[in-house]
């Protein structure tokens, strides 16, 4: 099978994703300046969230660029990533509302961290049935970025018991460093 589909699919749920979570924001129920900073951590997640999702598109195109067929379990594999993506809108709307308390602040880092894992399982499902030959496994050598994205996950998610937004300033340097572009896809193909 080709990839076409897959990708497709994974695009459509991506945009719904996006479209959810925008429309978790309110129109604020004032005309002035103060009426819109009510709304300022809900406005903030979202950017957090919308920048994840982003992220996660991003890369799963590159990774799809680097994949010439796909199998049944990459095809499940993809799928548990996007259940734990679609959850991203419930977390993002809960934690806007309840930035400052520890369960909404560790659910919302929890859920990063499973996308996280999930997408590695896309990478392990897509390398097993491409071959240790292939294009693929040779931009995928080096996963610093990824170790440190689970590290920071556990550790945003542990100190949200101390302080709530440490947590949140954690996953937020976490998105910051994917939004640098992985280019070890882009040198294979290119």
């Amino acid at each position: 099978m080709t990839t076409g589909r897959l990708e497709a699919f994974s695009d459509g749920v991506l945009a719904i994703i996006i479209t959810i979570m925008v429309l978790e924001l309110k129109v604020p129920h004032g005309d002035d300046f103060h009426s819109i900073s009510l709304l300022l951590p809900k406005i903030l997640n979202y950017i957090l969230s919308f920048i994840y999702v982003g992220v996660y598109w991003n890369n799963h195109h590159h990774l799809f660029q680097a994949i010439t067929k796909i199998n049944g379990a990459i095809l499940w594999a993809n799928l548990h990533l996007l259940f734990w993506l679609s959850l991203l809108p419930v977390a993002t709307g809960w934690m806007g509302e309840h930035y400052t308390d520890e369960a909404p602040v560790a659910i919302y880092g929890a859920i990063l961290l499973l996308c996280s894992i999930a997408f590695a399982m896309v990478e392990k499902a897509a390398l097993k049935f491409e071959g240790k030959e292939s294009n693929l496994a040779k931009s995928l050598g080096n996963q610093r970025k990824e170790l440190i994205s689970v590290v920071g996950y556990l550790l945003g998610i542990g100190s949200t018991i101390v302080y709530p937004q440490m947590g949140i300033a954690v996953y937020f340097l976490i998105a910051l460093m994917w939004i640098i572009p992985d280019k070890r896809i882009e040198k294979i193909l290119t």
